[in-house]
């Protein structure tokens, strides 16, 4: 008897095919947690073995939680951080979410904070450089888009002349929003001798898996006393006095206190995990005083150690309203969670009001934004478009005295995918000035007729791009 070549490679090939596929089912049954995307994973596995294990072990396995479990209780600040000698605790009816807010970020609630909201980048970006150009020990500046135009350059110049002067610039970019193939900026500032990470930055595919987590942060702490977060990136279209072709108007905020331990300690995570290199001098976490009456505390949440971390988070203060709740977003797509907790708010009598730009910066997200938006419109939730300029701004406000800001986005990206970084905040005037800001723009009401006015293609069209909602 004769055997051929397609005798012996046959059985070879069914015997990949079977080992490719119980490798991927055991590993999803092991560490997937997500019903649908485990029924997901295993489907396209069986259905196409090879392709589905490649693009299993490409985007479906957590090697950055793996890797940051491993760092936890390296870091030698962490204990400086949790003894802070302005522990306090929340009182009053709000107490309950301090308690589990701490227990979930393992990150006490500090006292003798000001937090200063400042809108746009003509406010903002004088004030930033102002303390990097006073800066005497330590700049550490971290930004998801860091343009290499007009404003990116005085930011670089003043972080040279920081350095040069011998203070400790750290700066930290994201490897795709600041530039994938270039980044004009790391460029200048290495140059300079300035220290410059590129957060997950690679261009070897074995590294792409890595392309989908990106550090949204916005993050700039100036001699470890003066901090500023919030949603503002640094680039010319921020300047909107400028009047530029596509202007976004932002909040950001300035912090001053001992929270701004936390705030450095965020940086310090990221830019240990990007470099190795460990922040540990003192100047990076000098003794703090009293600058206001805030209690605040960081709330940071990654595909890592910190998963979903801002989400329950904002779940759980939702549940605890009485008489408000304030959301202004740039990019409305949440889940089934975040949609029941908000809708279950607003069938209790609670005033729910949702705040998103007419038209955003990504066309393909307002399409699945309308898809979406019936079901919250159905709970009694109101939604409101603010006119253009296209405001860039993450903020909500809970009866007017819980405020929780920073640069998550309302979506699955920002809430599963990205690294963020948010403040909460137990402060009577600034939820109000910050609940004001967000009725400011309340701007057209968006009701059932007028998504239900949207011609057929229309609607099928935003359906479609409603089931991309995991991947936006």
């Amino acid at each position: 008897m004769i055997y051929t070549y397609t005798d012996f490679i046959d059985p070879l090939v069914l015997a990949c095919r079977i080992c490719v596929i119980a490798v991927v089912v055991i590993h999803v049954l092991l560490t997937k947690r997500d019903v649908g995307a485990s029924i997901g994973w295993i489907g396209v596995t069986v259905l196409m073995p090879f392709t589905g294990g490649i693009l299993y072990s490409m985007f479906g396995i957590n090697r950055v939680r793996r890797r940051a479990r491993r760092m936890i209780g390296l870091h030698p600040w962490h204990s400086r951080t949790m003894t802070s000698r302005w522990r306090r605790g929340e009182e009053g009816r709000f107490a309950p979410l301090a308690e589990m807010v701490s227990k979930l970020t393992q990150r006490p609630l500090l006292a003798g904070n000001l937090v200063t909201p400042l809108h746009d980048g003509d406010s903002a970006y004088p004030q930033m450089l102002e303390a990097i150009g006073n800066a005497r020990n330590t700049v550490l500046l971290c930004s998801y888009i860091f343009r290499s135009d007009d404003i990116g350059h005085k930011f670089c110049n003043a972080l040279i002349a920081a350095h040069q002067r011998g203070a400790q610039v750290r700066v930290l970019v994201d490897g795709v929003g600041s530039g994938y193939f270039h980044c004009g900026i790391a460029r200048i500032l290495e140059r300079a001798g300035v220290p410059v990470g590129r957060f997950m930055h690679s261009m070897l595919p074995w590294r792409m898996p890595f392309i989908n987590m990106r550090d949204h942060k916005k993050i700039l702490v100036v001699d470890g006393r003066i901090g500023f977060m919030g949603g503002l990136n640094i680039g010319e279209e921020n300047l909107t006095a400028l009047h530029p072709t596509h202007p976004v108007s932002d909040t950001h905020f300035r912090i001053a206190g001992p929270v701004i331990h936390q705030l450095s300690e965020a940086f310090a995570r990221d830019w240990t995990f990007t470099t190795g290199e460990e922040l540990t001098a003192d100047i990076f976490f000098p003794e703090q005083q009293s600058h206001g009456d805030s209690l605040t505390r960081i709330v940071t949440a990654g595909p890592d150690s910190d998963l979903e971390k801002i989400e329950y988070t904002m779940l759980q203060a939702i549940s605890m309203a009485r008489h408000s709740v304030r959301l202004m977003t740039p990019y409305f797509l949440p889940d089934d969670r975040f949609l029941t907790e908000l809708a279950l708010a607003a069938l209790r009598g609670i005033e729910v009001d949702i705040v998103v730009p007419r038209h955003s910066n990504h066309i393909i997200i307002d399409w699945a934004r309308s898809a979406n938006l019936p079901r919250f419109l159905d709970s009694g939730c109101r939604v409101w478009q603010a006119k253009p300029p296209f405001n860039h701004s993450k903020l909500m406000v809970v009866d007017r005295h819980w405020s929780f800001v920073g640069s998550s986005n309302l979506d699955v990206r920002s809430l599963r995918l990205n690294f963020e970084i948010n403040l909460e905040a137990y402060d009577d005037a600034l939820a109000a000035t910050i609940d004001d800001f967000i009725a400011k723009h309340r701007h057209e009401r968006l009701t059932h007729h007028d998504l239900d006015r949207r011609r057929l293609p229309i609607k099928l069209r935003d359906a479609f791009a409603r089931l991309l909602l995991p991947y936006l």
